[in-house]
């Protein structure tokens, strides 16, 4: 028996059930879709990280301090990294484009008798919006003059200063932070959250203005100017690894520490993308497997009905087997039905899969992005189950006893 024959006997009995044959396939599609969207959803996941994590700025290099804590009895070391640091950075080491620092407290901030409480209050340097890649909307940013002056000058964040002045222009006005006034010079352009941190709703300030006015009293004596990140900003991406290289021993240095030792730790975004790609593999494989339960189920329902076609068409198996069917052209034939079954469940389940992972995408915040490679997965994957699944009926087809089968009523 051709291929052509074991078609259209395949397709013709699959047509006289039309209904059966549909219900059949219905947990097939389900599986094919539900895989498609799973996967759809952790790479649209993964993708926003890593556009985050990239949208911090570029060639980026992330040097954070390392803190010894005291305790009763215990002489607190002045450890991590310190603003001086920086310029060190700057100076001393090869390739290396723009130096930012980052030093954060939490105040209240007023405006006559608007207070908003916990404001992330970021001390840093005049190199912050071409670092961390954020732009102006209105006014400026400060200066290194400013800076070493310790000019009590402040950018606000663009939901931070609306919630603040309304529709206000607040360039000029001044804030009340904690019991400092500063003057706004600024206002950055929307720029949302990043990583988890909401830039709109930050105030800016030159960083020796935290170390004087928004550093605690108690912590001062031991905090000095420490600073908790510098950003380096790297001119070749090529030179990243020799770059930091010079990053880990120039600090080792001046910290006096050695590098098992080190009071700082050195990453890149490609450091923190593989992180965040480890877990969302994880989590991906295990939306998979989630996902490949409901191909078994359809497979499980394809085996279920075929073994109930056997069943009715006993006789007409054994009239088959009398006119010279042999056991293999019964077996493919009920084969091909059971892979025809699974192939236009999965034609329809990849359909409804990127389908509906496009319009979950649409109409929520979670974003999506359909895998090619999965699709293929889920086809092929439909594909097999029906073998798998299909082969038990139709080897229990083709061993039926022509003479019994004849007898069937």
């Amino acid at each position: 028996m051709d291929l052509r024959e074991l078609l259209h006997l395949a397709w013709n009995s699959i047509l006289a059930n039309r209904m059966r044959s549909l219900l059949t396939m219905l947990g097939i599609i389900i599986g094919v879709a539900a895989v498609i969207v799973m996967i759809a959803v952790s790479a649209g996941t993964e993708a926003t990280i890593e556009e985050r994590i990239t949208g911090l700025g570029s060639n980026l290099v992330f040097v954070t301090s390392g803190f010894s804590r005291g305790g009763p009895g215990r002489e607190v070391r002045n450890a991590g990294l310190k603003f001086d640091d920086a310029a060190a950075i700057a100076d001393e080491v090869s390739g290396v484009v723009a130096v930012v620092v980052e030093q954060n407290a939490e105040e209240t901030v007023e405006v006559g008798n608007v207070a908003v409480e916990e404001v992330e209050v970021l001390g840093t340097t005049p190199g912050f919006p071409s670092v961390r890649e954020v732009k102006l909307a209105s006014g400026r940013y400060f200066t290194e003059v400013e800076v070493e002056r310790k000019t009590k000058l402040v950018v606000l964040g663009t939901s931070l200063a609306q919630e603040l002045f309304g529709q206000t222009d607040p360039i000029g006005q001044s804030v009340t932070v904690g019991n400092t006034d500063l003057t706004v010079i600024g206002v950055f352009a929307k720029r949302g959250m990043v990583s988890g941190v909401d830039f709109d709703a930050r105030l800016y300030t030159p960083i020796t203005v935290v170390f004087q006015k928004f550093t605690p009293r108690q912590f001062a004596r031991f905090l000095g100017d420490q600073v908790r990140v510098i950003y380096v900003k790297v001119k070749d991406r090529a030179t990243m690894d020799h770059t930091i290289e010079q990053i880990k021993l120039l600090l080792a240095k001046r910290h006096n520490v050695t590098l098992d030792a080190a009071d700082f730790t050195v990453t890149t975004q490609d450091d923190i993308i593989q992180t965040q790609e480890s877990a969302t593999s994880a989590f991906r494989s295990l939306l998979g497997w989630v996902a490949g339960v409901s191909l078994i189920v359809g497979g499980i329902g394809i085996m279920n009905i075929m073994l109930v076609s056997v069943s009715e068409r006993t006789r007409e198996i054994g009239i088959r087997q009398s006119v010279g069917a042999t056991n293999n052209d019964i077996r493919y034939q009920f084969l091909t039905e059971a892979i025809l079954l699974s192939l236009f469940g999965g034609a329809i389940g990849v359909l409804a899969g990127a389908g509906g992972a496009v319009l979950f995408g649409a109409m929520s915040d979670m974003r999506t992005v359909v895998m090619p490679s999965s699709i293929l997965l889920a086809f092929f994957s439909a594909a097999l189950v029906g073998v798998f699944f299909g082969y038990y009926p139709a080897n229990r087809a083709a061993l039926l006893d022509p003479i019994e089968a004849l007898r069937h009523e």
